[in-house]
């Protein structure tokens, strides 16, 4: 579930896969531990704390930490400071090109849908539980994060929210890949924080759906049952046209490339989004669940 971001583990040649109990905590990947590591060793051979470099890198304490642990993936602004900071020997410039994105704080089964989604031609993702990964607002998934069972650690929930607002920087990165999303209206409904939170999220998916080649549709309450009922499901359509399916429950996920069965979810999925309110009537009820905050 998009609770914390996931992923099947092995390869597409399988049906449906799960990956094993061992697998599933989500980590840094090497490539993040070992930036922050060079990070780090520059910045003391400098002579300089977390926080000195901080003020001169223009970033906070906290960031800074989280680079050099490996929980948060630097961006471009942040390595062209810390470099000229540390030197200027070009090996954090280098360093970067290196880096795996998305890996820290996804659960190794999402991991390898996560890669294809940003090499998705199309991608469409039903959601009867909660917002979707791609359209919440940073609050409301740091609340989903700081509700899960057994607790994170802080480090672990910065990894996964780091994580989560990293995935979405795909659908402003891709604008003429078409995103679809179809949500039940009571998954906007379900109330975290205050009112003001709730209007943010609201906000936040609007301005999230407003590009052209993102369609939200909702399904309203009194449209009662329909063939989606099983759980959510994304679908996707690779470069070379191959569609794959992806469904999660507690705790795993299933990577899905059988012919029969992605062609089953898609049926499901097109016919629930003639069944769903059209993208302007959608708009509409979300801005009316807003005013009634």
């Amino acid at each position: 579930m998009d609770i914390v971001e996931t992923e099947a583990g092995t390869g597409l040649g399988a049906r449906a896969v799960s990956v094993g109990e061992g697998e599933r905590e989500p980590h840094p990947s090497d490539s993040l531990r070992t930036f922050g590591a060079v990070v780090q060793a520059l910045r003391e051979h400098a002579g300089l704390s977390r926080g000195d470099l901080a003020a001169v890198v223009q970033y906070s304490k906290h960031t800074v930490e989280s680079v050099e642990l490996g929980r948060r993936m630097p961006d471009e602004a942040f390595v062209e400071r810390a470099e000229e900071a540390l030197g200027n020997t070009g090996a954090l410039r280098r360093a970067a090109r290196h880096l795996s994105r998305g890996e820290a704080g996804l659960a190794a089964w999402f991991r390898r849908w996560a890669r294809l989604e940003r090499e998705a031609t199309s991608l469409c993702t039903y959601e009867c539980r909660l917002v979707p990964g791609l359209l919440q607002s940073e609050a409301y998934a740091k609340a989903v994060f700081e509700g899960t069972i057994p607790p994170r650690t802080d480090a672990e929930l910065e990894a996964q929210l780091a994580a989560r607002m990293e995935r979405q920087t795909m659908m402003r990165e891709r604008p003429t890949v078409p995103f679809s999303f179809i949500v039940e209206e009571h998954v906007f409904r379900r109330r975290f924080g205050d009112a003001e939170a709730m209007r943010g999220l609201v906000d936040h998916v609007l301005e999230r759906s407003a590009p052209r080649n993102v369609t939200l549709q909702v399904v309203p309450v009194e449209a009662g049952l329909h063939a989606c009922l099983d759980g959510p499901v994304r679908i996707l359509e690779t470069a070379a046209g191959q569609r794959l399916g992806y469904s999660e429950g507690q705790k795993n996920g299933r990577l899905i490339s059988d012919v029969k069965e992605v062609s089953a979810l898609c049926q499901r999925y097109e016919t629930l989004r003639s069944q769903a309110l059209s993208p302007s009537e959608s708009r509409a009820l979300l801005e009316q669940l807003r005013g009634e905050l």
